[in-house]
């Protein structure tokens, strides 16, 4: 009797460890750091990224960048509802880059503006850091000139603002 008690007493550990090996084997490994991240990266972009159901189609916006002109040459890059981006180049080197943001996807943006002592066409202007000047177009638009080049200074930025179609962004509803 002692003997078949130990001999049970054997198999069912066997058979609780075969269990154990099984489940654990049957069970999908913990992500790496690399995936995790790269999880909640996707989780996060997907809910930062709202674009109000008011923000003007992006193609819309290109017809109210600066044209090329001489040795500038603009690129648009990025198109979107309720943004645009061009990359601004000199000599075929890039200097700035230039966009158009329609607020009403993050109407906080405007705050800024609030207190702007300097104008352009009219427009409330900004300075947003060291290399980043914006005008606020028609208490929509947020259009912005940001250097990429020590030498493409602040007075330029302001000259290019000029040179978008301010006032018919203004009008674009």
């Amino acid at each position: 009797m002692l003997m078949l008690r130990k001999s049970l007493s054997r198999v069912v550990v066997c058979l609780c460890l075969v269990s154990l090996v099984s489940l654990s084997a049957c069970s999908s490994p913990p992500p790496s750091r690399f995936e995790q991240a790269q999880e909640e990266s996707v989780s996060a972009g997907k809910s930062n990224t709202a674009v109000n159901e008011n923000a003007v189609e992006g193609a819309k916006l290109n017809d109210f960048f600066p044209d090329n002109n001489g040795e500038y040459e603009r690129v648009f890059t990025q198109e979107k509802d309720g943004f645009v981006q061009a990359k601004f180049k000199f000599q075929g080197k890039d200097v700035a880059t230039l966009g158009i943001f329609d607020t009403t996807s993050n109407p906080d943006a405007k705050k800024a503006f609030a207190k702007a002592t300097e104008k352009v066409q009219g427009f409330p202007l900004v300075e947003k850091g060291s290399t980043n000047t914006a005008v606020l177009v028609g208490d929509r638009y947020q259009v912005s000139v940001r250097s990429s080049s020590p030498d493409f200074d602040v007075e330029q930025r302001k000259e290019w603002l000029g040179k978008f179609e301010l006032k018919g962004l203004a009008n674009l509803k």
